[in-house]
């Protein structure tokens, strides 16, 4: 048993001198005398784990020189490792730290040929996580490094190249230094682009346009590398222009103003008026999208970069061109191009117009629109009435194509005669009748009807309909009609004076009201007026539009044609009359009383002189009997 203790106290003494420096732990001394044991070769400093126990100042000396074999770090921070082991899943890097840090192997994709002694970069995420291990990232290091690389190139504007990952909503992801980074649609190219799976793992050149310092966000664009090339190739080509030059261009874009060409670089525009010597309506008649073109510079703007460009202009004038037999007098066939209200343009040949004057339409004098007469694209003959090389300016004729009717006017439609029509045209004041091309006449609205009056022509005709007509009279000079409706009808006037003679009651229906009065329907598809105040009521109301009532006629005018009415009148006469007969029994039987009383005065005596006088003396005794007694 001895020789264990002793065993087991040399190991404990080989232990001690293995640290630096062995601790004695001091014993108690008494005076008793010392007594050997079985123990008495056993060191009792060490406990059961086989540690010696240290005093707290030799403890802190040791913890600071064990600290001290390894480097200080700190959450966040980045350092280089060693890879030291490699995992079927992770990368196990020694940073010179306590413990090893595992990182996934997923991390290291693009470095295919990753060994064991390589050095890479990482970031300490965690010293300790939850269970209790080093936790490192190598993409986290990466993201950090690429975005400090995209601080900086944003500053100094440094080209970067980049890789699209993968298409989002609005643009485009792309892959630099390691980060992903936002590409906007319209940052793309300087065209639009409608198909953004083509950029998809394509490398490519990007500038930083906008960083967010907050979220760790960079939007790049390669629109800003190819205007930044364009510019230079523009103040390059605007450098050389002149006027009158001619480029090549490629058709870029069409508007309904023009074509934008692009001429290496540099913008122009070509005006719709500039394209064609003819009317166009669109510049797609001409040109097509990335059609390439030789075109001459009309103007230029330094400043605004502005090239006004034109195709036209390429070839000679067609006024300056025209066919030797075309001239004054000829017969020329052209297609209508534009239609104004005092006539219409006719295209000849691409560039070279005449006009069609409303005048010179149709032998009849009366009112023609040329937008109902001309229609776009239709084509016509037409005489060359004047012609102005230098003015270029032509004016044609349709109407002289055919012999002018109004020569013979009198033989085909004399004073008097009956014809049927077409209603051409209608104005407030009358209806326009044609009655073959090139001759007709107006219809006033006055003779339309020998009973009714219109407010408008309208209300009784329409535009295409087919009239009767009757021609009053002709002016050949001024190559007019006057023609007439009612006319071809008895005057019914003359015989409708005695049917509604001035007082006379009838029957009517108020067909219209207005602030002045009623147009009342009457019979034989008469009309009369009554005023406001000559349709009151006695109940002291109004007679209404479309009531039937009594009228009386209060006024007749055949050469006016007119009738006025009076409902008013019909009851107030009524009233008049029963006034009068009151007035006049009142008047017979005040008369009969008078009578009476005449007859009575006259059967009474009457007094004589002589008696008066007697009365007399009686009276003038009785007043001095009266004087006496006072």
């Amino acid at each position: 048993m001895n020789l264990f203790y002793k065993q087991l106290n040399a190991d404990a003494q080989e232990n001690v001198a293995a640290s630096e420096e062995a601790v004695t732990v001091p014993t108690a001394t008494t005076n008793a005398p010392e007594v050997e044991t079985a123990h008495d070769d056993f060191d009792w400093s060490i406990d059961k784990r086989n540690v010696s126990h240290y005093a707290e100042s030799e403890r802190v000396k040791y913890d600071k020189v064990y600290d001290n074999t390894f480097i200080q770090i700190e959450d966040g921070e980045i350092i280089n490792g060693s890879v030291v082991a490699l995992t079927k899943t992770d990368v196990v890097v020694n940073i010179g730290f306590k413990s090893d840090g595992l990182v996934s192997l997923n991390e290291f994709r693009d470095l295919p040929g990753l060994a064991v002694g390589d050095e890479v970069e990482v970031m300490v995420v965690e010293k300790e996580d939850r269970s209790g291990n080093l936790h490192l990232s190598r993409k986290s290091a990466r993201i950090y490094r690429a975005w400090e690389r995209i601080v900086e190139v944003h500053k100094t504007g440094e080209v970067v190249t980049g890789t699209v990952t993968s298409k989002t909503k609005g643009g485009l992801i792309v892959d630099v230094f390691g980060m992903e980074t936002f590409l906007p649609g319209s940052q793309i190219d300087v065209k639009p682009v409608t198909d953004y799976d083509q950029f998809v793992g394509k490398t490519m050149e990007f500038k930083v346009v906008k960083i967010n310092e907050t979220i760790k966000n960079a939007v790049v664009s390669h629109k800003a590398l190819i205007e930044s090339d364009i510019e230079a190739q523009r103040a390059e080509i605007m450098s050389k222009l002149e006027k009158g030059q001619v480029l090549e261009g490629i058709v870029k874009n069409i508007t309904d103003f023009g074509a934008f060409m692009d001429l290496g670089g540099l913008d122009g525009l070509l005006y719709i008026t500039d394209i064609s010597w003819g009317r166009i309506s669109h510049p797609s008649e001409v040109v097509k999208m990335d059609q390439k073109l030789q075109v001459v510079v009309l103007d230029f703007d330094d400043d605004k970069k502005r090239i006004s460009l034109g195709l036209k202009q390429l070839t000679p004038h067609p006024w300056d061109v025209l066919p030797e037999g075309l001239a004054e007098g000829s017969v020329v066939k052209g297609k209508v191009v534009n239609i104004e209200d005092y006539g219409a343009f006719l295209e000849i040949q691409p560039g070279v117009e005449g006009l069609v004057h409303v005048s010179e339409i149709t032998w009849a004098n009366t009112p023609i629109n040329a937008k109902e007469f001309f229609k776009l694209g239709d084509e016509h003959e037409a005489k060359v009435v004047t012609l102005d090389k230098d003015a270029r300016k032509m004016s044609l004729s349709i109407k002289q194509m055919t012999q002018d009717p109004w020569n013979t006017i009198e033989n085909k439609f004399p004073e008097n005669s009956k014809h049927k029509g077409l209603v051409k045209n209608i104005t407030p004041y009358g209806v326009f009748v044609e009655l073959e091309p090139g001759i007709g006449g107006m219809i006033h609205i006055s003779d339309l009807s020998w009973l009714k009056r219109f407010n408008h022509p309208t209300d009784y005709t329409k535009v295409a309909d087919q009239i009767d007509i009757i021609i009053l009279s002709i002016d050949k000079e001024n190559r007019k009609l006057q023609l007439g409706h009612k006319q071809l009808e008895e005057d019914p006037w003359n015989s409708l004076e005695e049917t509604f003679a001035i007082g006379s009651i009838h029957e009517g229906t108020v067909t219209r009201k207005d602030d002045k009065g009623a147009l009342v329907q009457l019979q034989y598809g008469l009309e009369g007026f009554a005023p406001n105040r000559h349709l009151n009521k006695e109940d002291g109301t109004q007679v209404k539009a479309d009531e039937t009532a009594q009228f009386v006629v209060i006024e007749f005018d055949r050469n006016e044609k007119r009738i006025v009415l009076s409902h008013a009148r019909i009851w107030e006469q009524h009233i008049a009359e029963e006034k009068e007969a009151a007035k006049k029994e009142a008047k017979a039987e005040s008369d009969n009383t008078k009578k009476a009383v005449k007859n009575i005065q006259a059967k009474v005596e009457k007094a004589t002189l002589g008696d008066l006088g007697a009365l007399a003396e009686i009276k003038a005794k009785l007043q001095e009997g009266e004087g006496d007694t006072k």
